[in-house]
């Protein structure tokens, strides 16, 4: 007597991980897209700050009045770098802490 279900009987069982699979793809998707429109705030020395969104890109930048020093704008230019690479590693965290659990489960089903 021939198996029914195709594949050995696993059919059914094949059905729903393709289900799981498009849910977890969906899933995924929505969870990048509420990371896009997130805004990271970073800092340098108080004085500098800069927001960035989800997706890296520059949205404004703050300087107080006393960080600009016209005989030592080097000063300035390492504050703004640090703001921004302070903002870039919490958008980083974040993607990490958002996206990490997808990253396993996709894992899993290769």
């Amino acid at each position: 007597m021939a198996k029914r279900g195709g594949f050995g009987g696993f059919g059914g069982n094949m059905q729903q991980m393709m289900q799981q699979a498009r849910k977890l793809q969906e899933d995924m998707q929505q969870a990048q897209q509420e990371l896009k429109e997130m805004e990271f705030t970073g800092s340098a020395s108080g004085m500098v700050e800069v927001t960035i969104n989800g997706e890296n890109q520059l949205l404004s930048v703050s300087i107080k009045p006393e960080a600009v020093d016209p005989d030592d704008i080097e000063m300035l230019e390492d504050l703004i770098v640090a703001a921004f690479q302070d903002a870039g590693a919490q958008l980083q965290a974040k993607t990490e802490e958002v996206m990490g659990p997808y990253a396993s489960l996709m894992g899993g089903l290769m």
